[in-house]
This record gives C-alpha cells, structure tokens and sequence, in this order.
C-alpha cells in the first residue's frame, strides 16, 4: 500500500517537504528560510516562502537527492544556503 506524500508545509524555519531518492525511499527535508532567500536573491518583491519554493522546487529537490546518495544524515534533512555551493 502506498502512502501519500504530504504537500510542502511553512514551519517557521522554512519549507518543509519530502523527496523520494533514487532507490524509492522518501525522505523529511526541510530547505530553511535563508537558504530560500539565497535561491531567491535576484527576484524583486517578496515573495512567501512556499512560493520561492515552487519556482525553485526542481533545483531543491535535486540537491536534496544529491546529498541523501551521498549518505549525509538528517531527519529531516537539513538544506542551508551552503547546500547549494
């Protein structure tokens, strides 16, 4: 049986969202509110956090599935401005 994947949530500390890896595993990420202004930096006005979300969530999803292949550890994982280097 399959279990739905919750839609990506504002908690305060940013975005929080799940990610399934290349071996079909999900995993909690949470990208934090400076990382999304870092994403965001060169855009004008400003925008709520699940919206930079949407417009970088590929670029998002994709650095979170780097970095679960690369064996870093986090529940949830952490994204940072850093991550993103």
């Amino acid at each position: 049986m399959s279990q739905a994947i919750a839609a990506p949530t504002e908690n305060g500390n940013g975005v929080a969202f799940t990610v399934t890896a290349l071996d079909f595993t999900r995993h909690q990420c949470i990208i934090s509110a400076e990382a999304l202004a870092a994403l965001s930096s060169h855009r004008r006005g400003n925008a709520e956090p699940l919206e930079i979300f949407r417009a970088y969530e590929a670029k998002i999803c994709g650095v979170a599935r780097r970095l679960i292949a690369a064996n870093v550890k986090g529940d949830p994982l952490l994204l940072e401005p850093h991550s993103f280097h």
